[in-house]
């Protein structure tokens, strides 16, 4: 015989599913999934959040399951909210709906909610269960948790590399790693063809991406997401370039339509006119205090004013340090090839003064390890996104 538990547990699985059907068509609202199960224990409406769709995942499950709601259980990954934003409160449309009992993975990390749904049913009559996978979907919607919060994006460092850390080899030393972890055009992929689609399901995930100008006039990248996945809005393309070098003949430039932005320390007006005719958008950040470059603290507050929730870095050395350095990175995902490049020639993950002592390295936590055929790739914390809630 099926137990309640077991129960519970299907079909907070099948919300799990469809809010990851919202990834890239939500932002900056988070990925929601929603059941509505009858008196019967038969799925009498379901649905999932799209920004654009408007309506919140458990109004469209409702609507759907129509009179069938009455007395219905409705199973969701995150809190029903409870404050008026560009929809009415959902807790009040389960109310109305005479929804007898919700199951949730976790409360809503949103200031303007955290709990209050939850409360707002008790206190109508309507039991509510909360903590079934709840780590499954805090990795879900963690950028919204980082970005809701912080007003900054969840900003991932990624890289391929070598078992010794290597990105390219002697050869590539004036030519900046491509993102998907190639050197240059001499130098092939560092990691597998399994591994490198997956970095396009990372790109996916994300509303931008940032490199330095060193990698776009090396190795001439288009940056793109070729997932094949839908996306509410184009994957940003950031570009770091203090002195505006970016080729006009590239493909980042010969492919922007809105979608490109640079970011400088020092905007000669017209190089900053011909970026822009192209079809770039430039934005001037103030130089940071270590060097020339834009400031990546101030970086990082430019993209949450524009509502970008996440963004993920696939620099090449001088720019992994650099975002280390700064204290802006919130994760990694190291990709490892099963390849021993050696020599002290060979172009490190991370090139610049470096921590000073082992306690002010870098910490990683939370580790999670993936496989792709024989490359492996560590993810892991250097700062907890939902930290204070």
């Amino acid at each position: 015989m099926t137990t309640q538990a077991q129960t519970d547990e299907t079909f907070l699985r099948h919300s799990l599913e469809l809010a990851r059907k919202g990834v890239g068509l939500t932002s900056p609202n988070p990925c929601v999934g929603a059941v509505v199960v009858d008196t019967n224990g038969e799925i009498a409406g379901e649905g999932f959040h799209t920004y654009e769709g408007v309506k919140h995942a458990e109004v469209l499950a409702l609507e759907r399951a129509g009179e069938r709601a009455r007395g219905a259980t409705l199973y969701i990954n995150l809190e029903p909210c409870s404050h008026l934003g560009r929809t009415g409160p959902c807790a009040d449309a389960l109310i109305a709906a005479g929804i007898r009992r919700v199951v949730a993975c976790m409360e809503d990390p949103n200031p303007a909610v955290s709990g209050k749904g939850f409360q707002r049913l008790r206190d109508a009559g309507i039991a509510v269960t909360s903590g079934i996978f709840e780590e499954e979907a805090r990795a879900l919607n963690e950028w919204f948790a980082k970005y809701i919060r912080r007003h900054t994006p969840l900003i991932t460092l990624k890289a391929a590399m070598t078992l010794d850390g290597k990105i390219a080899p002697p050869a590539a030393e004036s030519h900046t790693p491509t993102a998907l972890g190639a050197g240059s055009g001499t130098s092939g992929w560092i990691t597998s063809e399994a591994a490198r689609d997956h970095a396009h399901e990372l790109r996916h995930q994300h509303d931008a991406i940032m490199v330095g100008v060193g990698t776009i006039i090396a190795d001439d990248p288009l940056l793109t997401d070729r997932s094949g996945g839908a996306r509410r809005r184009p994957l940003l393309r950031v570009i770091l370039d203090s002195r505006l070098r970016l080729p006009l003949h590239s493909r980042m430039a010969q492919s922007a339509r809105n979608d490109v932005l640079v970011l400088c320390s020092f905007a000669e007006e017209k190089r900053k006119q011909q970026l822009q005719q192209h079809g770039i958008r430039v934005q001037q950040i103030a130089a940071g205090n270590r060097d020339s470059r834009p400031d990546l603290a101030a970086v990082a507050r430019c993209l949450g004013q524009m509502e970008i929730t996440s963004l993920l870095i696939e620099g090449g050395a001088m720019v992994n340090w650099a975002a280390l350095a700064s204290g802006i990175v919130d994760k990694v995902f190291l990709c490892y090839a099963p390849k021993i490049l050696a020599g002290t020639g060979s172009v490190p993950f991370a090139r610049g003064e470096g921590f000073a002592r082992i306690s002010d390295a870098a910490y990683v936590r939370s580790i999670r390890l993936h496989r792709f055929g024989e490359d492996f790739a560590v993810e892991g914390y250097l700062r907890d996104p939902y930290a204070g809630i």
